[in-house]
C-alpha cells in the first residue's frame, strides 16, 4: 500500500454492499452505503491518543464518516481514529 495515514488517522477499504436481499436483487442506486470494513493502513497516534487500530482490523463506522478516495482503481474512506465506532472480533 503507497498510502500511509497520519497521526490518528485509518485507511478503511469498505465492505462490499449487499447486492440481494432475499431473493431480490437490488440496483446499484438503491445500496446502503456500508458501515463496515477492514483497515488497510493505520497512523502512529498522537502524543495524546494511542493508535488502537490496526491493519487487518474489522470495524464498524459512522455512516458519514470520514473522507472518500480512489486509487489504483479501489474505493477507499481515511478518517479519525475516534469516528469508528467498534471493532469487529
Amino acid at each position: 500500500m503507497n498510502i500511509q495515514p497520519l497521526a490518528d488517522r485509518v485507511l478503511i477499504k469498505p465492505a462490499a454492499a449487499e447486492e440481494k436481499i432475499g431473493g431480490i436483487i437490488i440496483p446499484d442506486t438503491a445500496k446502503e452505503k456500508p458501515l463496515k470494513g477492514e483497515v488497510v493502513a493505520a497512523g502512529n497516534g498522537t502524543k495524546d491518543e494511542e493508535m488502537i487500530l490496526k491493519s487487518g482490523d474489522t470495524v464498524l463506522y459512522g455512516k458519514y464518516s470520514g473522507t472518500e478516495l480512489e486509487f489504483d482503481g479501489e474505493k477507499y474512506l481515511i478518517m479519525r481514529q475516534s469516528d469508528v465506532l467498534a471493532i469487529i472480533k
